[in-house]
């Protein structure tokens, strides 16, 4: 058995460089790269549900809407940073 052994870790060591070397099949670049992002396309996030550590629910929108929310948040977490608190003191 340890003879086995000793005779194929060579074979392993002198294939893998090989390996290595030969060319990986190249991507579809039509699908990813040359498609621009279309505003009407719906896109689907699972978001997890608040309060439950398994339940998360599906949402879905269009990229245009996915941008108006990204603003309208962006929006809202300035005003309230930038909002005034109420009066200090006890």
């Amino acid at each position: 058995m340890l003879k086995l052994i000793h005779a194929c870790v060579p074979v392993a060591l002198i294939a893998a460089p090989a390996i290595a070397q030969a060319p990986a099949a190249a991507p579809a670049p039509a699908q990813t790269q040359t498609k621009p992002n279309d505003p009407n396309e719906k896109v689907c996030v699972k978001q997890e549900v608040i309060g439950s550590r398994l339940g998360t629910k599906k949402v879905c929108m269009t990229r245009a809407e996915w941008a108006d929310r990204k603003l309208q948040d962006q929006q809202e977490l300035t005003r309230v940073q930038t909002q005034r608190s109420g009066p200090t003191g006890n």
